[in-house]
């Protein structure tokens, strides 16, 4: 399995052996090796209301976008209600960009003292996720004076706000309109799935995980226990965030 590549709104890494975090509780760690399968949630799903949306200053900057190009209104009107529809059929999963740990991630996405840290690479993930998969940079602008690309409908799902660029995310993207019996677009359609599991094998996936900093002892014990239960033999260790200061 490799995800999907040579796509314009998905741009690598200029390092694709960059380092890729993800900060989970540690129910979502024992699904992950249980299963052997990596959630996508739904776009709409997100706390982010703008997922999918497109940004403010797009309205006023189509003139100079498009030139004399007359393109009705009403064409942008039945674009903004087909991707404010198509939000529900698309599957994301979230990875921090980072060669090193962050304090900041695990305040934000680690929920209790009982979760862990996956560490994988984007040339890993990349070769881990299916090829109906898309994986990329997000890009960071300004909604209120930035022009966000039109045309392809993945643009919106690698734009954020500047507010989250801190997250320096890397995310995968799976996109699945459902299509009636004469195959046109299901646009009465409406998703009762939450997410979407998608199969990995674990031991390609991940280089090592990390403990909470702020974990009990019990716990790590814990998580090192699961991990060889499921015969996986990747690095375990706690966080190096937990090191006692020297003064």
């Amino acid at each position: 399995m490799v995800a999907e590549s040579d796509h314009p709104c998905f741009l690598p890494p200029a390092d694709k052996n960059v380092k890729l975090w993800r900060y989970m509780d540690f129910t979502k760690y024992v699904s992950l090796l249980a299963e052997e399968h990596m959630f996508f949630s739904r776009a709409d799903k997100f706390d982010d209301p703008y997922e999918g949306a497109t940004s403010h200053a797009n309205e006023p900057l189509r003139k100079i976008a498009y030139g004399d190009t007359s393109i009705p209104e009403e064409a942008f009107r039945q674009a903004s209600k087909f991707n404010e529809w198509a939000r529900q059929w698309v599957y994301i999963s979230c990875w921090h960009m980072n060669e090193h740990e962050s304090a900041a991630m695990w305040k934000l996405y680690a929920k209790t003292d009982e979760a862990v840290a996956v560490q994988t690479t984007y040339a890993k993930l990349f070769e881990a996720l299916p090829n109906n998969t898309y994986l990329g940079l997000v890009n960071y602008i300004d909604y209120e004076k930035d022009w966000l690309p039109e045309g392809n409908g993945f643009w919106p799902y690698v734009h954020k706000r500047l507010s989250f660029k801190h997250e320096q995310e890397v995310r995968g993207v799976i996109l699945d309109i459902p299509l009636t019996d004469s195959g046109s677009i299901g646009l009465q359609a409406n998703n009762s799935e939450s997410g979407r599991r998608v199969p990995v094998t674990i031991d390609n996936l991940i280089e090592a995980v990390y403990i909470s900093p702020t974990a009990p002892a019990w716990f790590a014990e814990l998580v090192r226990s699961i991990t060889t239960k499921y015969g996986h033999t990747y690095d375990v260790q706690q966080s190096s965030l937990a090191k006692e200061p020297v003064f």
